[in-house]
C-alpha cells in the first residue's frame, strides 16, 4: 500500500480507502461484509468511510461495521481511521437532517454508539445546507474536535466558494478542514481547477467518491445494462436514462484503452483519478472481497503517457 499525505496535516492515507456507502446495510449479507473489510485492511486499506444514513436501513452500515470491528479489528484501532458523515436525511422530524448544531452533534453521537467507538477519526458535515448559517455548521464541527469526538474535520460536496468559505470559518474557530470529499471520476470533472486548486492552496486534502461512476468504469455495462446491476434498478444513484448509447461507446473505447495498457477499465479509471497529486486518496466500493483486491491493483499501474492522456480526453469529448 501507498501512502499519502493528507493535504499539510500529519497524517497520512491509504491510496485506496473503501466507502461503506453500498453492500453494509442491513440488507446485505454480514458474513460477506466482514470478508470484504479482513481483506481490505490486510490489504494495507487502513480508512474505512461511513455515513450516518448509509444502509439500508439508514444506520445499519455503521451497526454492521462496528460488530465487525469488535469481532476482528477492535486490537487495531489505532492502526484505523474510521470516518462518518451527517448532512442529508436520516430520521423523520424538523431536526434529522441539514446542517444544525442540533442535528450534527446528535447524529454523530449516535454514529459512535452504533459503532461502539468513542471517537471518530474525521467527521464530515456530508452537504451544505442552505438553510442553516454556515458559522453554525462549522462551530458544531470545531465543538466535535474539542470535546475530543472527532480527530478532524472534513467537508463533502461543497462547491468551490461554500468550501472557501467554511475551510476559513473553521480556522477562526481553531479546527483546520483536514479533509474534501467531492465526487469526481472521468465522467465528473468538475472539481478540476478551482477546487483541486483552493484545497491545495489551503493544505487541504482531497478523497475523491465515486470514481468508478457507480460502476459505469467497470467492465460490467460493456454488453449493455445486466438485470443485476444498479442501473437495473427502479431507484438509485445510476439509472438506466443515464447509460445512453454514446456513454456505452465512450465506455467501450476506454476499455480498449485499458486493455493496452494491461489495465481493467476499473483500475485505469482508478488510476487516472490518482495521477493527481492533489488527490489524498480514492474511496472505492465493493460487493465482493474479490473486488476489492482487483481495485489495489491500480497501484502497480504504469504512468500515464500524454498520448494516452489525450486519447481520454478525445474519447470524453
Amino acid at each position: 500500500m501507498q501512502y499519502r499525505r493528507c493535504g499539510r496535516s500529519g497524517l497520512r492515507l491509504p491510496a485506496v480507502s473503501l466507502g461503506l456507502w453500498h453492500n453494509f446495510g442491513g440488507v446485505d449479507v454480514l458474513e460477506n461484509s466482514r470478508q470484504i473489510i479482513r481483506l481490505a485492511f490486510d490489504r494495507g486499506i487502513t480508512h474505512f468511510d461511513l455515513a450516518n444514513n448509509y444502509g439500508p436501513p439508514p444506520g445499519t452500515a455503521e451497526e454492521n461495521f462496528g460488530r465487525i470491528l469488535q469481532k476482528d479489528l477492535h486490537t487495531h484501532r489505532d492502526e484505523l481511521i474510521i470516518s462518518t458523515k451527517a448532512g442529508y436525511d436520516m430520521w423523520a422530524g424538523p431536526y434529522g437532517n441539514g446542517g444544525s448544531r442540533k442535528y450534527l452533534i446528535a447524529s454523530l453521537d449516535q454514529s459512535l454508539k452504533r459503532m461502539g467507538l468513542e471517537y471518530v477519526d474525521i467527521f464530515y458535515h456530508h452537504r451544505p445546507d442552505p438553510e442553516t448559517p454556515l458559522e453554525e455548521s462549522m462551530m458544531a464541527l470545531a465543538h466535535m474536535v474539542q470535546q475530543g469526538k472527532a480527530l478532524y474535520i472534513g467537508l463533502s460536496n461543497y462547491k468551490p466558494d461554500e468550501a472557501s468559505d467554511a475551510i476559513h470559518l473553521l480556522r477562526q474557530m481553531g479546527t483546520s478542514c483536514l479533509i474534501h470529499q467531492p465526487k469526481y471520476s472521468l465522467f465528473e470533472r468538475w472539481v478540476e481547477g478551482e477546487l483541486l486548486d483552493l484545497l491545495d492552496g489551503e493544505g487541504v486534502g482531497c478523497i475523491p467518491f465515486s470514481p468508478l461512476a457507480q460502476g459505469l468504469l467497470t467492465s460490467k455495462y460493456l454488453k449493455g445494462i445486466p438485470g443485476n446491476s444498479r442501473a437495473a434498478r427502479a431507484s438509485g444513484h445510476l439509472q438506466k436514462t443515464d447509460i445512453t448509447k454514446a456513454k456505452l461507446t465512450q465506455v467501450r473505447q476506454l476499455a480498449e484503452l485499458a486493455e493496452k495498457r494491461g489495465q481493467t477499465l476499473a483500475q485505469m479509471a482508478l488510476a487516472w483519478v490518482l495521477k493527481d497529486p492533489r488527490v489524498t486518496s480514492v474511496l472505492v466500493g465493493a460487493s465482493r472481497p474479490e473486488q476489492v483486491a482487483d481495485s489495489l491493483k491500480c497501484l502497480n499501474s504504469p504512468a500515464f503517457t500524454s498520448e494516452e492522456l489525450n486519447a481520454i480526453e478525445a474519447i470524453l469529448q
